[in-house]
């Protein structure tokens, strides 16, 4: 397992059925980074509390609000007429590109928040998920089940 959370996000991502229900969450509102870290923290056996929940969504939630949302909104809205324009085709991979790197920038910054916190204390990834997926678990519980399927089974 990559020790940073940059790393473990990519491999997590790949893995058979994590990107299917990290969109779907996604869709219903989740934060795709905060539940990255929600695997990497339960992973490391770190201890899921409230306050340390709170501290991450305050940490993720003005940089996705000010930063990835736009960069995602202007991407996906130009989807259709990218497909018959290849400059805005262009310039819509250069947004993609963006977005990935203010969402790595965002994992760096939530990786440097719980960096502190104690490892191999405890087996909380449902705790963390739960957590972090906040109303977009009660929306998409099988996604929510999908995705800790698909990081227990590897």
């Amino acid at each position: 397992m990559p020790s940073d959370l940059w790393s473990f996000s990519l491999d997590t991502y790949a893995r058979p059925g994590v990107e299917d229900a990290c969109l779907r969450l996604q869709d219903a509102g989740a934060n795709v980074c905060l539940l990255l870290c929600a695997a990497w923290l339960g992973a490391r056996g770190v201890t899921c509390n409230h306050q340390r929940l709170l501290d991450l969504q305050q940490v993720a939630l003005p940089w996705s609000r000010d930063v990835v949302e736009p960069l995602r909104q202007l991407r996906t809205s130009w989807k259709p007429a990218a497909a018959a324009d290849p400059q805005l085709a262009t310039l819509r991979a250069q947004v993609k590109a963006l977005e990935l790197a203010a969402e790595r920038q965002l994992l760096g910054r939530l990786e440097n928040s719980a960096q502190d916190w104690p490892a191999a204390q405890a087996n909380d990834l449902a705790a963390w998920l739960e957590g972090l997926a906040t109303n977009a678990a009660n929306l998409d519980r099988d996604a929510l089940q999908q995705l800790r399927v698909a990081l227990t089974s590897a």
